[in-house]
């Protein structure tokens, strides 16, 4: 049963990986959440596996909706790059910022992030275009912040990081694909983080990776991976605009859960 749960929640984290350049975890980590509570998982570290496991999961969501995107020329690699060098280190700061932080306290927070991505989801606030792209400098600074708070929330940055260019100017399709190639940096500085962060710690249960859980990380990549690459066809295609007003509604329900847990 708990198998299928991961086969499910994969399918649904690369869908929106590739639909909307997020790395699927504002799904991923309330979900895991839930599951790690009902497998007994000690509350002092089922938030941080949580946050863990998703970002690992990403790192294989990226790689497939990257490779989607750039097959139709929608990475902005010349962005991408001084992006990733600030990423880096902001995720770094991230996961130590998170492990200072007990379980219930990251709880709220995710659930206020979820709950303010659902007003920008469900009413499509966005920044209008109003200014160029920054130099290098800049870029770094952005990446640092973006990749920081990525680490904290285990998602892969593409809600801060697709508003953050359309504002730039950028064509929403090379938006959402230069989102999605930020979002492997992201997932692999946080994972090997993680897994540095959580080695030896004395509640984890058996089959961890520090922070990383591996029966749910094994199970959401089977299927994230495949249907990453449908998103990121669809987002080409498709204006997704039900399809993120229904998402929106399932992040108010996660945020209130967090929020009145």
């Amino acid at each position: 049963m708990i198998l299928l749960l991961y086969l499910a929640l994969g399918a649904v984290a690369g869908l929106l990986a590739g639909l909307f350049g997020i790395g699927g975890g504002l799904i991923i980590v309330p979900v895991l959440v839930i599951s790690f509570a009902y497998q007994g998982i000690s509350p002092d570290v089922l938030t941080h596996m949580a946050i863990g496991t998703s970002l690992a999961t990403i790192v294989f969501t990226s790689m497939s909706s990257v490779k989607a995107h750039q097959e139709k020329k929608g990475v902005r690699w010349d962005i991408f790059k001084p992006m990733a060098v600030g990423i880096v280190l902001g995720a770094v700061l991230g996961v130590y910022t998170a492990a200072e932080l007990s379980g219930p306290v990251l709880q709220k927070i995710i659930g206020v992030f979820a709950l303010l991505m659902a007003v920008q989801m469900g009413l499509g606030l966005k920044p209008k275009p109003g200014r160029d792209i920054p130099g290098n400098s800049g870029l770094v600074g952005v990446g640092t912040g973006i990749g920081w708070a990525s680490a904290i929330f285990g998602i892969g940055g593409g809600s801060l990081s697709v508003p953050f260019l359309s504002w730039c100017n950028v064509r929403m399709q090379q938006a959402v694909g230069t989102s999605a190639a930020c979002g492997l940096p992201i997932a692999i500085t946080a994972a090997l983080t993680n897994i540095y962060k959580g080695w030896g710690e004395p509640a984890l249960p058996e089959w961890s990776a520090g922070f990383i859980y591996l029966p749910a990380f094994i199970g959401i990549i089977i299927t994230s991976v495949y249907f990453a690459r449908i998103g990121a066809k669809l987002a080409h295609k498709l204006p997704p605009i039900m399809l993120k007003r229904i998402f929106a509604v399932l992040l108010v329900v996660v945020g209130l859960k967090f929020l009145l847990a």
